[in-house]
């Protein structure tokens, strides 16, 4: 079994937070660590995968994650050149103060929230997203400063979703998450061809009648329905960067086109062909 990846974050001297832009794109990187994340991509389209929580984003995206949730790298799989923030620090980066100073009081509620992920959208994306494309810019002081009311920004903000909404369900992820990631893995390497659940209970030793029981409970979807979500969201992908309806169709494992566009339609609320043209004339016209 493929092992989740703890990741082990460096502060440099005199800084308490790290603030880079990795380039991870070709790496399936599920990993953790103890310190919160705060997250801004630009880019067509890529997956959001935290905790339980996977779906597609387009254009940008800005996610707070708190403290060892399991996540994705958001520049996984991309195609098209991206750009990507992110700022890693420790809950106690101000000692205990966000947790007791009155004036902190919203950011420690947008701290709270974090332990289950929060993704931003609307305006709030875009200002957050350009100020903290502006960090690199300031010096040391100054960068802390401006950190610390981006995240007041962001907590008296209502443009907002939490992904991962069952906090029970939650929980029990997180003490499976080297399970899960195995899991996850395997999808992602076999979506496109025929996944077998019986060769992924295998993989976490697991009988299929128990696997497909733990599956439900961790995902709230049956292994089948999870793996077709997973495929749509490979095809909306496909789709944003102008790929052939019939061409996606095969590339993400359909074998049958009228199928295809029956589930994407299901899932999505439109057909592949109207969500091309809608997302490409909005996308072209900016």
């Amino acid at each position: 079994m493929n092992e989740i990846q703890l990741e082990k974050v460096e502060f440099e001297p005199g800084k308490s937070f790290k603030l880079f832009s990795p380039r991870l794109r070709n790496t399936f990187l599920w990993h953790y660590h103890p310190e919160i994340e705060l997250v801004y991509v630009e880019a067509d389209t890529g997956i959001r995968h935290v905790g339980s929580h996977i779906s597609s984003y387009t254009q940008s995206d800005l996610v707070f994650i708190g403290s060892n949730i399991p996540h994705l790298n958001f520049d996984y799989r991309l195609r098209s050149d991206y750009h990507q923030v992110v700022i890693q620090l420790r809950e106690s980066f101000l000692g205990t103060a966000i947790h007791t100073a009155p004036e902190f009081a919203a950011i420690n509620q947008l701290f709270r929230k974090a332990s289950s992920g929060i993704a931003f959208h609307g305006e709030t994306r875009t200002a957050a997203g350009n100020r903290l494309k502006q960090l690199q810019n300031l010096p040391a002081y100054k960068q802390l400063i401006e950190l610390i009311d981006i995240f007041q920004f962001l907590a008296n903000s209502t443009e907002y979703t939490i992904l991962n909404e069952d906090h029970l369900s939650l929980q029990f992820f997180l003490k499976d998450k080297i399970r899960m990631g195995a899991i996850y893995e395997y999808i992602d390497a076999n979506y496109n061809r025929k996944p077998d659940v019986n060769v992924v209970a295998e993989k976490v030793f697991l009988t299929t009648p128990a696997f497909c029981r733990y599956f439900k409970r961790q995902t709230h979807m049956t292994f089948t329905d999870f793996v077709n979500q997973y495929r749509i969201d490979m095809a909306k992908n496909l789709l944003m960067q102008d790929s052939n309806i019939t061409e996606t169709c095969y590339a993400v494992g359909f074998e049958s086109l009228s199928y295809f566009n029956k589930l994407f339609n299901r899932i999505v609320g439109e057909n592949p062909s109207d969500y091309k043209k809608r997302w490409l004339g909005q996308h072209r016209s900016e």
